[in-house]
C-alpha cells in the first residue's frame, strides 16, 4: 500500500512517521531543498538596513530561500516555510494547545495532543535565563490583571545559546522541528524527495491515483496533502478541486518600545504570553519588521523592545490554482489589533519601556481553513467533497482561525487523520 504525502512539516512529518510505522510504503515530497540555518552575519547587514537599501521583505527570501513571503495585499505579508520541515524550522518552538473552532464541531484532540508533547518534550524555558526586561513586562502584565504564563516550548535549555534568532533556524539543535519526526519516518522506510512540487493530482473516476512532480508521474493508493493552508489549497484548485476561500493566517503586530541596552535579542521569543479571547500578548523581537520596516529603522536591536499581538483574524482569504493569494486585513481585525496595542503598550509602559511606540509590519504565518472540517466530516477527518484516496493533513482541516501558536495542533490533527487512513485502508 503506497501513501504519497506532500509537505514536510509539522502536518507531514506526523503524517508520514505515523503511516510508515504502520507499514505503508511512504514517499514524502519536499517542494524545497534541505533546510540549512541561516548563518550569515547580520551585524554586516546593518549600515544597509538603516538606509533602506535592504529593500522590503522580499529580500528576506532572495538572502534566504526557505523563508517565503507573500505580499497578499497592501498591508499583510504571509510567510512559510519551503524547505524540509517547512514552517516548524522558522518557527519559536512555541507547543500550546490550539483548539478554537474544535468543539463546535466535535473533534477532540486531546489524546492526539498528548501523544505529540511527551514524543517531543515540551517544557518551558528557564525564568532565570529571561532577560530582566522581558522579567518586568511579565510583572506588568500581572499588575494589569492580565494572568501571564511561561510558555510551552520544545527547546532544550541546556542547548539553546539565547541567540535570539529561532526563526532564521537554530543552529545548535536546542530547538524540535518536524524533521525529527521526518528522520522518524525515514528510518521506518520512507523515502525523501526534496525540489519534488506537486503541480496537481491525479484523479480519476473519482479516486485519488498518485500526483505530478514536475513531468512525471508518482502512483499512490493514498495522496496526503500537507503543504499548509496555501500550499495544499493552490494543489487542489489545480487539480480541479474547490479548496475554500477561507484562509486564515493569524494575524501578528508587533509594538516597538526603546529601552537602552535591553537586549530582549538574547533569548527565545515569546518566553510567556497573555491569553485573551481572540489574541494573545508575548514578548517578541520582530526580524521581519526590524529589518525592512521603514519606522524601525533608527533603533539598534539591543535597544528595541517588543511585545507580539498574536490575532485570530477572520477567515476570509482566497488561494488560486497559480499560487496567488488574496488576503486582506479587514476592519474588524484592524479594531481588535488596535485594542490588543493597547493592552501590550500599557505593559510596556510599566515596565519601563520608552517610546515613540510604533507599529511594526503586519504578517500572518500560520495559515489554514482552505479544507476546513464540517461537524458531518469528523468521524472521517476527512471532508466529503475529497475524492476517495485524497486526504489533507494540517492547518488547512481547521476551520477557525486560533490566535495561538499552531505547530502542536497541525501535527495533532495530522496524527488524527494518519490514524483514519490506516484504519480505512488496511
Amino acid at each position: 500500500m503506497r501513501a504519497v504525502v506532500v509537505g514536510t512539516g509539522a502536518g507531514g512529518a506526523t503524517a508520514a512517521r505515523k503511516l510508515a510505522n504502520d507499514g505503508f510504503e511512504v514517499i514524502v515530497l519536499e517542494s524545497g531543498k534541505e533546510f540549512k540555518p541561516f548563518r550569515r552575519l547580520l551585524s554586516l547587514a546593518a549600515p544597509f538596513r538603516r538606509t533602506g537599501l535592504l529593500g522590503n521583505e522580499k529580500t528576506i527570501t532572495r538572502l534566504f530561500p526557505p523563508m517565503d513571503t507573500i505580499r497578499s495585499s497592501d498591508d499583510l505579508v504571509l510567510v512559510r516555510g519551503m524547505t524540509t520541515g517547512g514552517s516548524t524550522v522558522l518557527s519559536c518552538g512555541n507547543m500550546v494547545r490550539a483548539e478554537h473552532g474544535l468543539k463546535e464541531i466535535g473533534l477532540d484532540l486531546t489524546p492526539e495532543f498528548e501523544k505529540i508533547e511527551k514524543d517531543i518534550g515540551v517544557t518551558e524555558f528557564p525564568r532565570k535565563r529571561w532577560q530582566p526586561i522581558t522579567e518586568k513586562m511579565f510583572e506588568a502584565a500581572e499588575k494589569l490583571g492580565l494572568e501571564p504564563k511561561a510558555t510551552p516550548k520544545s527547546v532544550d535549555s541546556i542547548k539553546c545559546v539565547s541567540c535570539g534568532l529561532c526563526e532564521l533556524g537554530c543552529t545548535t539543535g536546542a530547538r524540535w522541528d518536524s524533521r525529527r519526526f521526518l528522520d522518524d519516518a525515514i528510518g521506518a522506510g520512507a523515502t525523501l524527495y526534496t525540489s519534488s512540487p506537486v503541480k496537481k493530482v491525479i484523479i480519476e473516476k473519482g479516486q485519488a491515483k498518485g500526483v505530478t512532480v514536475g513531468s512525471r508521474t508518482i502512483d499512490a493508493d493514498v495522496v496526503v496533502l500537507a503543504a499548509g493552508g496555501i500550499g495544499t489549497a493552490q494543489i487542489l484548485k489545480a487539480s480541479g478541486l474547490p479548496a475554500k476561500d477561507n484562509l486564515w493566517v493569524d494575524i501578528v503586530l508587533t509594538l516597538g518600545g526603546i529601552l537602552k541596552g535591553a537586549n530582549q535579542i538574547k533569548e527565545p521569543p515569546m518566553t510567556w504570553y497573555t491569553k485573551h479571547e481572540d489574541y494573545i500578548l508575548s514578548p517578541y523581537l520582530d526580524i521581519l519588521s526590524h529589518w525592512f520596516h521603514k519606522p524601525w529603522r533608527n533603533v539598534s536591536i539591543e535597544d528595541r523592545v517588543g511585545v507580539m499581538v498574536k490575532l485570530a483574524d477572520m477567515e476570509e482569504g482566497a488561494v488560486f490554482a497559480d499560487g496567488k493569494v488574496q488576503k486582506v486585513i479587514k476592519r474588524e481585525d484592524h479594531l481588535r489589533l488596535d485594542g490588543a496595542i493597547g493592552e501590550a503598550k500599557k505593559i510596556m509602559e510599566s515596565a519601563g519601556v520608552s517610546g515613540p511606540y510604533i507599529n511594526g509590519v503586519h504578517n500572518g504565518g500560520h495559515l489554514g481553513g482552505t479544507v476546513p472540517l464540517t461537524n458531518d466530516d469528523v468521524d472521517s477527518m476527512k471532508p466529503s467533497w475529497l475524492p476517495e484516496g485524497l486526504w489533507a493533513a494540517d492547518l488547512s482541516l481547521v476551520p477557525r482561525s486560533q490566535g495561538l501558536p499552531t505547530i502542536l495542533l497541525a501535527s495533532a490533527i495530522a496524527l488524527k487523520v494518519a490514524e483514519k487512513i490506516s484504519e480505512r485502508m488496511i
